[in-house]
C-alpha cells in the first residue's frame, strides 16, 4: 500500500501538495523542489492515482520533520494519512534519530501516533531554518508536534 515515491510521482505530488498549499495549510513546492527531494517521500497509490504523501526531512544526527502530509480529500479518513506517516517515521528509526517533530494544524491527528505538543521554540533547527523567513512568523497559527524515538 505504501511506497517510496518515484520522480514519475513528482507532478502528482506536486499537485496534492500544492492544493493544501493554496489553502494555506500546507507550504508550496516546486517541480524542482519536488525532484530533488523525491527520495523522501513515501506515496499510497490507489486505482493508479497519488491518494496520499509525506516526506521526511532529516535535519541532523538526531533531528527529522514530518513534512508536506497530505491526503486527497476524497480519500481522507481512510488510513492513508497515517500509513504515510508511519512509513516515514519507520524510515527514521532506522537510523540515528531521536526525535521527530511536525509543524501541523492538526495536532490530535499526530498525538494518536505518541506526538506530543510542544514549544516550537524548542525546535531552533526548525525554527531559524524555515520559520523566520516564513510571512507567519509573528503569528504563526501551527503547533508543534514531538515524538521522541
Amino acid at each position: 500500500m505504501v511506497r517510496r515515491a518515484k520522480t514519475t510521482d513528482v507532478p502528482a505530488i506536486a499537485r496534492l501538495v500544492n492544493l493544501y498549499a493554496q489553502q494555506g495549510e500546507l507550504l508550496p513546492l516546486t517541480l524542482q523542489e519536488l525532484a530533488d527531494r523525491v527520495g523522501d517521500f513515501h506515496v499510497v497509490e490507489q486505482d493508479g492515482q497519488i491518494a496520499g504523501v509525506c516526506s521526511l526531512f532529516v535535519y541532523g544526527a538526531d533531528l527529522a520533520e514530518i513534512r508536506s502530509l497530505a491526503v486527497r480529500p476524497e480519500c481522507e479518513g481512510k488510513g492513508i494519512g497515517r500509513a504515510v506517516t508511519e512509513a516515514c517515521i519507520a524510515v527514521a528509526k532506522q537510523r540515528p534519530i531521536r526525535r521527530v517533530f511536525a509543524l501541523t494544524y492538526k495536532p490530535a491527528f499526530f498525538e494518536r501516533l505518541g506526538f506530543r505538543v510542544v514549544d516550537r521554540l524548542t525546535l531552533p533547527e526548525k525554527v531559524w531554518k524555515d520559520c523566520r523567513q516564513c510571512s507567519k512568523w509573528d503569528h504563526c497559527d501551527e503547533v508543534a508536534v514531538l515524538l521522541e524515538l
